[in-house]
């Protein structure tokens, strides 16, 4: 199979056959075989009856339904595990991305050998309240990734499958997924400026609330990829750093009050900035230990990402 399609979506009863429909028009015209996954994230409008209709014309569509509203990361993490094309579109349910793109987006990762696209709507049909949170989160996320993506945030990107199988989204984490990929060693990550419409039916589902979670992600990645399996890296280093700044401290208030004979050193502010930065730097310290001793008992202490193999290796795997 050439291509999965993965949407996921929440209350989109309007939309859906017509985006069924329209990429299936874009996958004939182009010779290409494909499966749609529909992820239903806990609609309470008549999705799911849609889905199971549209389902039943044939194999081409399928769908998975939560119980409740799980969030987009978590459709989108059940959708690559269901996934079998060997490149996977992930686009949103409103109509605003169009199918139109699909074909050029599956040539980038077949035939140019990018194991990312992500499109940019560069001109975006979208309030104000959607375009500025997305604007502040682009610039900080490249410069912490290192990513040179203008839109991390768009729904329309294509993978090849060997991408959605080594990455786990959680969380708000969706629109950090190029991020994943890097830190799962994919680094041919491309961009391609689509085309944006506007919502041709019901109203937006996202609000400020989710942007200020994916803040929280951001940093949680972050960490995740420079210190999660090394924690005593960073607890241990700062742990370090401030106890002996508490050191130094305690020493220059002991040179006082012996070789000086200043009998009130322990009245000072200065004494108790150094008891704290003591304290700190050795419970930060412990931290690190700690982390460090669940770090190396975790199950997937030993979890690599294996490009391939060959030889015996091979006949082994």
């Amino acid at each position: 199979m050439d291509i999965s399609v993965v949407i996921p979506l929440y209350n989109e009863e309007e939309s859906l056959s017509e985006l069924v429909d329209w990429i299936g028009r874009v996958m004939k015209a182009n010779a290409l075989s494909y499966e749609v996954l529909l992820i239903d994230d806990g609609s309470r409008d008549n999705s799911w009856e849609i889905i199971r209709k549209l389902s039943e014309s044939g194999p081409v569509v399928q769908g998975i339904r939560f119980r409740r509203n799980h969030g987009k990361a978590a459709a989108l993490n059940v959708g690559f595990r269901h996934a079998k094309g060997d490149v996977v579109i992930t686009m949103d349910a409103d109509l605003q991305d169009s199918p139109e793109e699909i074909p050029e987006l599956y040539r980038m990762i077949a035939k140019e050998g990018y194991d990312l696209v992500s499109g940019w709507k560069k001109n975006r049909k979208d309030p104000l309240s959607k375009t500025i949170p997305t604007r502040l989160f682009n610039r900080p996320t490249r410069m912490m990734s290192g990513i040179r993506l203008h839109d991390f945030n768009c729904g329309l990107k294509a993978y090849d499958r060997k991408v959605v199988q080594s990455i786990e989204v959680y969380g708000e984490m969706h629109r950090y997924i190029p991020v994943l990929a890097k830190q799962a060693g994919f680094e041919r990550i491309g961009e391609k400026v689509v085309k944006h419409q506007a919502r041709k039916y019901g109203s937006t589902k996202y609000g400020l609330e989710r942007f200020m979670n994916g803040f929280l992600d951001l940093l949680t990645i972050s960490f995740m990829t420079r210190f999660g399996k090394k924690p005593m890296h960073l607890f241990g280093l700062l742990g370090t750093f401030l106890f002996l700044i508490g050191l130094v401290i305690a020493g220059y208030l002991a040179y006082g009050r012996i070789f000086l004979s200043i009998y009130h050193m322990t009245e000072r502010p200065l004494f108790y900035f150094g008891l704290l930065a003591m304290i700190l730097g050795t419970l930060l310290f412990l931290a690190g230990f700690l982390g460090e001793l669940i770090s190396r008992n975790a199950p997937d202490r030993n979890k690599y990402f294996i490009e391939e193999r060959t030889g015996h290796c091979a006949d082994n795997q």
